[in-house]
């Protein structure tokens, strides 16, 4: 290695470290160029050879010099100088390879040899070096005050020495070892006189700060300090604005120049008005980016000391001086942590407090920074929240407090909205449900539980904040009413089953999901009703009993209210399983919804016209649930389907069963008259009329009863039943006399029984009942009945003829002939009143039989017993006296089968017009017996 490097290595090592560490001093320049020059060299380092010469040779040499004596005083000097300067180099090395031991002898050494050669050559013009050089040997040599004095010489008599400024910077080193203040203030000065350009500017800042502290010139001392700062922390554009980046940019010895400086400020302030004096003196010198580092480490000062307000104060001044400013918060901090320090509850409470209120999201303070660029302040923003909002929470539980729970829900809430992605903010929004909860605010509990459940990622609280939920709807439910209490309560059901889709493995999550179904069928919402309760049933693993019991119930009511009867019987039967037998209510109430489900399906194919599986749903009710109070009516409307499907044969059968199995059945009548229908169609005429029989003996309406006692008299006559329909008949007409028609009628019918069944008494008896019963009518009286009357009387009069033809003219002629007179007016009155009916084949009976009354009586004296006491004479008399009796009777006779036989010319020719005609033919042949000539047709019209 060369001499003269090592040589420079080897000063530098020795020389006392500079403050702060520095420790890069340059020795004046004697070539041109740079450091930075070398790392565009290549140099090649040859490790294998040796270096030619050493230090003590070149001493050597230098010293063999000065023996020869040489004549040139300024070689001569030069060669002094520069053994002198060798042998310095020489003894430092020396020193520093023996842990700077004293070696007094060598130094001596060389400063006789300086001294000599300023003696010697006082006029050498690099004394001024051999001047600095000197200074360096004593001090060395712990000559400290023949140090100084050779300083004071360099500078007065080599004041452009360009050593001049370490050569003061040396003197206030000495001068402030010393304890002389002023006199290294002033040294210091000299230095700083010179300029910033100076490599001892920064660390004479830093002493001259110092040598005016020592003097207790607090003020004066931290201008320079300040000095200082500001060309540690202004930099130029390029460098980071960060006071904390700066200060890691430094190199270790310059951050202990900077952290030195700090310190000593803090003590000056401490003397001075504190916090006061800093802020008065950043608003008459302006503000500086490393002023919180001033108020912080004032603060940290009164830490040490235990002057915990002080500290609080010094961190709160540099926050009301700058309370946007990127440290600002820090401090704020720093106020609450010296609070804390100091045992002050409630500074630290309030300190919290203010912090988030002045840092809040919608602080200016985020005006000018974001949450990425400020993680430190963002981390205490949420732990002084989380603190506030955990007291206020504490307090409000143990004192049940509501101001208390709203100030917890305050701070919950700012929290959520500073940080809503945070990791931690599922958990703070459940403290703030929780908070809520307790309070009795259950609306907006109920709310937030829910953004807890589902508005995060799944996390620890999620299922128990989403059930939760539940509970707070059904708090806040009972508080309301109205449309309002039913908006609610649908929220609640939709938010359960929410829960129960989002966490289906939690233990309350089938219930909630029952119960669900339960309330959405209360509110008629059967078919949401119906899923939810299947989601139950077919859970896996399987619902617990109770469950399954309430959801089948739900499912099989909502199926049976949307029209789903087949559905719904399957889940009733599904149901029925599990309802246990001692129930016997609610089983029973179980078969009549199954029976009604199946009743329901065959309304269905009734409506959709199939009859016949209407039929079979109906009867099928008696074999699934043959205990069902509505069995009866659905074995009715079968038969009633079968009647209208006209499956008489069929509809017969179910009717019977139907009446024998409720014979005291309310239908029992329209069953009857249903059978009755059946019968009929069916062509079972005969066990038709009975049921008609029985309908009119129920308990029907009179119209219906006696509409039926009629069908049954006709069905009983038209299957051979006479004495049934005599039966029927008679009941009718003792029974509804009235309409008077229809009883004739019936009246008549029973005349044709009776003469079929030769019953003679009770033929007359009806005739003359029809007769009474047309006299009586009044106004119900009609043609027909009136007919039927005049046939009536008719027939009636017969017995009367009858009578008068049964009496024989015998001796005594007057007795028999006065018997037969009396007969003859009877028939002739029976006669009259029949024709007086009007009814014109009536009439021109009566009128034939009147006539052949009066013929018969004729006829009946020419052919009286004669009396046997006369002789011929007296009987050819009484002959004659006979005929003239009989004569008149006769005309009588022509005279009445005339009027009857000119009835032809009305149009009226009938059996009896005939009769009269030919009686007349016989009884006047010359009149009446003609034979009648005709001609062609064609020749009559021509």
């Amino acid at each position: 290695m060369n001499g003269a490097v090592l040589s420079v290595i080897v000063m530098t090592a020795l020389w006392p470290p500079w403050p702060f560490g520095r420790g890069d001093r340059e020795r004046p320049p004697e070539e041109t160029g740079t450091i930075e020059d070398l790392y565009h060299e290549t140099v090649e380092i040859d490790t294998t050879g040796t270096i030619a010469g050493s230090q003590a040779k070149a001493m050597e040499s230098y010293r063999l010099f000065l023996d020869l004596a040489s004549e040139d005083p300024i070689l001569q000097a030069e060669a002094m100088r520069r053994l002198a300067d060798l042998q310095l180099e020489a003894t430092e090395i020396e020193q520093l390879q023996n842990n700077l031991q004293a070696l007094g002898g060598e130094f001596g050494g060389t400063v006789g040899l300086y001294e000599q050669l300023l003696e010697a050559y006082p006029a050498y013009d690099k004394n001024d070096l051999v001047l600095y050089q000197l200074a360096r040997a004593y001090e060395i040599n712990g000559q400290s005050e023949d140090a100084l004095r050779t300083l004071d010489q360099l500078i007065s008599e080599y004041p452009e020495t360009p050593h001049f400024d370490e050569a003061n910077f040396r003197r206030g080193e000495t001068l402030f070892v010393q304890k002389r203040y002023t006199e290294a203030e002033d040294a210091y000065a000299r230095v700083l006189q010179g300029g910033s350009a100076s490599q001892f500017y920064e660390q004479s800042l830093y002493k001259h700060g110092w040598a005016l502290f020592k003097q207790a010139r607090h003020e004066d001392s931290a201008d320079s300090f300040f000095s200082l700062l500001d060309r540690r922390f202004i930099p130029d554009p390029a460098a980071p604005e960060d006071p904390a980046e700066l200060y890691a940019s430094m190199s270790r010895a310059e951050q202990e120049l900077i952290a030195d400086t700090f310190r000593v400020l803090s003590i000056s302030y401490s003397y001075l008005d504190g916090p006061a004096s800093i802020t008065e003196h950043f608003e008459e010198a302006g503000q500086r980016p490393y002023a919180f580092i001033v108020y912080t480490n004032l603060g940290d000062l009164y830490l040490d000391q235990e002057r915990f307000q002080d500290a609080a104060d010094a961190y709160q001044a540099f926050v009301d001086l700058d309370p946007y400013h990127g440290k600002a918060p820090l401090l704020q901090v720093e106020v609450i942590e010296a609070f804390k320090r100091g045992g002050f509850a409630g500074f630290v409470l309030d300190g919290k407090r203010g912090f988030v209120e002045t840092y809040g999201p919608a602080s200016p303070y985020w005006d000018r920074y974001t949450y990425q660029q400020q993680p430190e302040v963002v981390a205490h923003l949420k732990t002084n929240l989380t603190d506030l909002a955990a007291y206020h929470h504490a307090e409000a539980q143990t004192n049940s407090d509501p101001a208390q729970y709203g100030l917890a829900a305050r701070w919950y809430r700012d929290y959520l909205a500073s940080f809503p992605d945070d990791q931690d903010a599922d958990q703070t929004h459940f403290l703030l449900s929780e908070v809520l909860f307790e309070s009795g605010n259950y609306h907006d509990a109920a709310l937030e539980y829910e953004r807890t459940a589902y508005g995060y990622p799944f996390h620890e609280q999620s299922a128990e904040a989403g059930y939760a939920a539940l509970l707070a709807y059904a708090e806040h439910e009972q508080a309301l009413a109205g449309d309002e209490r039913d908006l609610w309560h649908r929220q609640g059901i939709e938010s359960a089953l929410r829960f129960a889709d989002s966490y289906p493995d939690h233990e309350q999550a089938l219930t909630v999901l029952t119960d669900s179904a339960e309330r959405l069928f209360a509110l008629n919402e059967f078919s949401r009703a119906r899923d939810v309760g299947r989601r139950v049933v077919t859970r896996q693993p399987a619902a617990p009993p109770e469950l399954q019991r309430t959801a089948w119930t739900v499912v099989a009511h909502s199926e049976f209210d949307q029209g789903n009867f087949a559905e719904a019987e399957t889940a009733y039967v599904r149901l029925q399983g599990f309802v246990p037998a001692d129930e016997a209510a609610e089983r029973s109430e179980i078969t009549e919804r199954i029976a009604s489900s199946i009743y329901k399906q065959g309304e269905q194919a009734q409506a959709s016209g199939d009859s016949f599986a209407a039929v079979d749903h109906f009867l099928r009710v008696g074999s699934v649930a043959p205990a069902s109070e509505i069995v009866s009516t659905a074995r009715y409307d079968a038969a009633a389907t079968l009647i209208q499907a006209e499956d008489w044969s069929r509809a017969s059968v179910v009717l019977e069963d139907f009446r024998r199995d409720y014979p005291d059945h309310e239908l029992s009548e329209d069953i009857t008259a249903k059978l009755a229908v059946a019968y009929v169609e069916s062509g079972n005429d005969a066990r038709a009329a009975s049921e008609f029989e029985r309908i009119a003996g129920g308990d029907g309406s009179d119209e219906v009863k006696q509409e039926a006692l009629w069908r049954a008299a006709e069905l009983y006559a038209s299957t051979g039943q006479t004495p049934a329909a005599a039966t029927a008949y008679a009941r009718y007409v003792e029974t509804y006399p009235s309409p008077v028609p229809q009883a004739v009628e019936a009246r008549q019918k029973l005349v044709g029984i009776a003469e079929q069944h030769g019953d003679y008494p009770a033929r007359m008896a009806w005739l003359e009942s029809i007769v009474q019963a047309d006299l009586s009518a009044g106004a119900e009286r009609t043609d027909r009945t009136r007919y039927l009357a005049a046939h009536a009387a008719l027939e009636l009069a017969t017995p009367t003829r009858d009578a008068y033809q049964a009496i024989r003219l015998v001796v005594p002629l007057q007795d028999s002939l006065q018997l037969k007179r009396e007969r003859m007016e009877a028939a002739l009155t029976a006669y009259g009143k029949a024709a007086d009916y009007g009814v014109a084949e009536v009439t021109t009976a009566a009128t034939y039989e009147i006539a052949e009354l009066y013929h018969s009586l004729s006829a009946a004296l020419f052919d009286s017993e004669r009396p046997p006491d006369l002789n011929a004479a007296e009987l050819a008399q009484y002959d004659i006296l006979l005929e003239e009796q009989a004569f008149p009777f006769e005309e009588e006779a022509i005279e009445l089968h005339e009027v009857n036989a000119a009835r032809t010319e009305e149009g009226v020719y009938d059996e009896w017009v005939k009769g009269s005609l030919e009686q007349l033919a016989r009884l006047v042949p010359i009149r009446y017996a003609k034979d009648e000539k005709g001609e062609e047709f064609v020749a009559a019209i021509r």
